[in-house]
């Protein structure tokens, strides 16, 4: 099929490729000078994702079981009975804590009105966020001004250190107002 003719050499194939079988062609079309490589042989069989995952499943049970099997069990499970108390102790004492001050709520309808009412307004405003990020122009505009007065603040607020006190002094009295002094 291809041929390439050189003044010393000629190169001919003898065989074709055709559906990944090898023909070969007649005997007269290759020449004395002819130099043919020998054919590959067939890829090896890939194994499909599915036994590849098998195997390895397998393999890490294989190891499980060996591992519960040596003398380290005794030791894993008692780490694994204080790690099991330490989980089960923090909610616990979570649920208690937000039991005592749910129970301290006068008004429990006006408080579980104002929760949903946060969780609709959270729900709207991702909404309204995903809306405007769909425009075409309005979020790069946006960036630039988050970009812009971060940097602002940063130089008004925290650069020099006269300027950080007067900041930490207004957010410990901002915080004090809101929780109360304890």
């Amino acid at each position: 099929m291809a041929s390439t003719t050189s003044p010393s050499l000629s190169l001919s194939s003898s065989s074709t490729l055709v559906d990944g079988k090898t023909t070969r062609q007649s005997a007269a079309a290759a020449s004395s000078q002819c130099v043919t490589l020998p054919t590959l042989p067939p890829p090896p069989a890939v194994q499909s994702r599915a036994a590849r995952t098998t195997a390895y499943c397998r393999k890490i049970a294989r190891n499980v079981v060996a591992m519960a099997t040596s003398t380290g069990e005794v030791a894993t499970a008692t780490e694994a009975s204080s790690a099991d108390m330490a989980t089960t102790e923090l909610p616990s004492e979570l649920l208690q804590k937000i039991q005592e001050a749910w129970d301290k709520v006068d008004d429990k309808y006006a408080v579980s009105s104002l929760g949903v009412a946060a969780v609709l307004l959270l729900w709207s405003s991702t909404g309204v966020i995903s809306a405007i990020d769909r425009l075409p122009l309005i979020p790069g505009v946006l960036e630039l001004v988050g970009i812009s007065y971060t940097g602002w603040f940063a130089y008004k607020n925290l650069v020099f250190k006269p300027d950080r006190e007067v900041l930490i002094s207004k957010i410990k009295d901002l915080y004090k107002e809101i929780i109360g002094s304890s």
